[in-house]
This record gives structure tokens, C-alpha cells and sequence, in this order.
């Protein structure tokens, strides 16, 4: 019996090398996105304390304290809001290249049931194939002994 043979094989190991590469890139922007979150969630908390600690201060203290926050608080936001928009570039991005996956992944489980009804069907026609044999050879096989009982008649 001849080995079954699809002419769609190399289609579907490129979609599926093609997959596991947006695959991959997928979770680097996942890993950039978090890693954005984590430290735009650092950043403000860092503010949060550092405004909890002035409040907690005596009044001299205090004022002085909040004016230096004040100062300086516009780079940190500015930074935040930085943060931020990355976060949302990179949003946009995951959302895209899952939407990319997807596609490839429908194409190639396509492919893949196309592969598994080719191969039924090749099975389904090399089974014919052998029963159709069996039966020439058994048809051979009686016409041979009733030739030879009429030889023998």
C-alpha cells in the first residue's frame, strides 16, 4: 500500500510555523503590557505614599514638603501619562495580533479537517482498492478449480 500523501502539507506547515511566530509575538506584547502596568502601578503608588507621608507631618514640615511635591509632581505625571499611552498603543497591538492568531488558526484547523477527510477518503479508497484484489483473486481462485472439475468431469 502506497503512504498517503496530501498536496495542502506544506500550506499547513507554514500556517502553523506562521501561528506558533504570531503566537510568540503575542506574548511579548503581553509581556510589554504588563510590564508598562507594573510600573506605571509602582509609580503611582510611589506618589500616593510619598502624599500620605506629607500629610502625616507637622504643619512646617508639611508645607515645605508639599511644595517640593508640587515641584515635582508635574514630571512624575507627565511620565504617568507617558505610561499610559503606551499602555494603550500597546493594548490596541495585543488586540490586533489576537485577532491575527485567530485568523491564522482558523485557516489552519481548516486545513487540518480538509487533511483528516483526504485521509479518510484515501483510507476509504485503499480499503475498495484491497477488497476489489481480494475478490479478483478469489474469482481467479474459483474459476481455476471449476475449470479444473470440468477437466476432471
Amino acid at each position: 500500500m502506497k503512504r498517503f500523501a496530501w498536496r495542502l502539507q506544506k500550506v499547513l506547515d507554514v500556517k502553523t510555523k506562521e501561528e506558533q511566530l504570531r503566537r510568540t509575538e503575542l506574548f511579548q506584547i503581553v509581556e510589554q503590557l504588563a510590564a508598562r502596568r507594573g510600573e506605571m502601578l509602582l509609580r503611582q503608588r510611589i506618589l500616593q505614599d510619598l502624599m500620605a507621608e506629607i500629610q502625616r507631618r507637622e504643619t512646617a514640615q508639611r508645607l515645605n514638603d508639599q511644595e517640593f511635591f508640587l515641584r515635582h509632581a508635574a514630571t512624575d505625571d507627565a511620565e504617568i501619562r507617558r505610561l499610559q499611552e503606551e499602555i494603550a498603543v500597546l493594548e490596541i497591538r495585543h488586540r490586533e495580533k489576537t485577532a491575527e492568531v485567530l485568523t491564522v488558526r482558523r485557516f489552519k484547523e481548516g486545513l487540518e479537517k480538509l487533511r483528516s477527510q483526504a485521509r479518510e477518503e484515501y483510507m476509504r479508497e485503499q480499503e475498495r482498492l484491497e477488497q476489489k484484489e481480494l475478490d479478483e483473486r478469489t474469482t481467479i481462485t474459483f474459476a481455476r478449480a471449476e475449470s479444473g472439475a470440468e477437466r476432471t468431469d
